[in-house]
């Protein structure tokens, strides 16, 4: 069978369900298992799948966002714990972007005795921030209607005038080759910017998240640290091969 049709194979079968094993394409194509897992890594390449342990799934490309309020009701107690463990971070004097979000917004409540300064693009963090007496500034730009999220060119503008000690941003996916990932490129602008004016940062992803990907790329796995949950230990190893990783409850 030539190449072109077995991709074409591994294509439909995904298109119909959403996800395969390995064994699933070998018996389809009739091709050997290193041929299988050879095409899988040539598409995963070309961005039409995305590889996990023992098979493949189709990328999350499509542009649809949910809100602040869809999104905060889900895996709320794995968010409270990567924030627990992310605030703990957070040094006495240290100066943070703050990135919007429903996990971000959760470390606000341990962060409170310290002693620090919040830039944030999260309209929906400012209440929260002033609640807890934490010294804030919040960025220019325009406000997306769904996650209250500051972008666009008076966000990054604003965060160009800061050096931040750390950052926390958020992500829809996080992935082994592919990186992190959200749905709006304007969003993933601001993260990358806030990540370049900052001495570390760090991505706060729940499970979730893993072997997603979204439209816009933010950056590379390496360039920000991660803190997660429920890790397997083979995926313990091969996230920490390429970024410092960090588990809640692990």
């Amino acid at each position: 069978m030539l190449t072109a049709d077995r991709y074409d194979i591994i294509m439909q079968l995904l298109t119909e369900k959403k996800s395969i094993k390995i064994q699933d394409a070998i018996e389809a194509t009739k091709a050997s298992e290193s041929t299988i897992r050879r095409d899988l890594t040539d598409l995963e390449a070309q961005g039409k799948l995305v590889r996990i342990h023992g098979g493949a799934v189709l990328p999350e490309r499509k542009l649809q966002e949910f809100s602040m309020k869809e999104k905060s009701s889900k895996n709320i107690q794995e968010k409270a714990k990567i924030a627990q463990l992310a605030a703990s971070l957070v040094n006495e004097g240290d100066c943070l972007f703050l990135d919007a979000g429903t996990t971000t917004i959760q470390m606000i409540p341990y962060l409170k005795d310290k002693d620090i300064v919040v830039v944030t693009n999260g309209l929906s963090h400012v209440e929260a921030l002033l609640k807890h007496g934490i010294s804030t500034y919040l960025t220019g730009g325009y406000i997306k209607e769904k996650t209250g999220a500051l972008v666009g060119a008076q966000a990054i503008e604003s965060i160009s005038n800061y050096r931040f000690d750390t950052c926390f941003l958020g992500a829809n996916g996080f992935h082994i080759s592919l990186g992190y990932t959200t749905p709006d490129p304007e969003e993933a602008m601001v993260k990358r910017t806030a990540s370049n004016h900052a001495l570390q940062a760090f991505v706060l992803a729940d499970h979730s998240k893993k072997n997603k990907v979204s439209f816009a790329k933010v950056m590379d796995l390496q360039e920000a640290a991660l803190i997660t949950d429920k890790l397997s230990r083979e995926e313990i190893i091969q996230f920490s091969n390429k970024t410092t990783l960090k588990v809640a409850d692990q």
